[in-house]
């Protein structure tokens, strides 16, 4: 009965580990809003990373997380580096490309667990409003597709961005 039991784990096993297996090798996260402001007061809100304080919904999480700016203040170069406790680990941003409506972000978690993502915001004029698209993509390794059988990557960081795009909408419409 115990051999039965043994080979019935076993199997399950090797099934969940061959279904995350078979999940994509990347992933993508988008989240929109339309702002009530023209572009250009939207931009430095996303391209200085000083600005991410009033919008960006990690940064109250852990209120005595430690920041670090370096290269460039603001826009192509700048980096931002931050070391938190569990809610929100460690990591570095680094904005690597920028145009008029757009910026790119080079994003490296460090801790609990090392990823490396894109991050970019496409600023979009519609009159006098602006729709601000957020995405995140980059490579799903194991770990990722066997977590991604409970809980998709957009399910768990969809909300967040949803969370701040809200803000960014509030701190720009004022």
């Amino acid at each position: 009965m115990l051999k039965k039991i043994a080979i019935g784990v076993v199997v399950l096993v090797l099934i969940v580990l061959g279904l995350a297996a078979m999940q994509p090798d990347s992933f993508r996260v988008q989240r929109t809003i339309a702002i009530k402001a023209p572009p250009d007061k939207i931009l430095p809100l996303i391209s200085d990373f000083h600005n991410w304080t009033s919008w960006s919904p990690w940064e109250k999480l852990d209120p005595a997380m430690k920041r670090t700016y370096s290269g460039a203040p603001k826009d192509l170069g700048a980096v931002y580096a931050w070391e938190g406790d569990d809610k929100v680990g460690a990591g570095r941003m680094e904005i690597t490309g920028q145009a008029p409506a757009k910026v790119d972000i080079k994003l490296d978690f460090l801790k609990p667990f090392e990823s490396h993502c894109q991050t970019e915001f496409a600023l979009e004029p519609k009159g006098e409003l602006t729709t601000v698209s957020w995405t995140m993509s980059g490579p799903s390794d194991f770990m990722t597709k066997l977590m991604g059988l409970v809980v998709s990557m957009d399910r768990m960081i969809g909300k967040d961005f949803e969370t701040g795009l809200a803000n960014m909408k509030a701190v720009a419409e004022k």
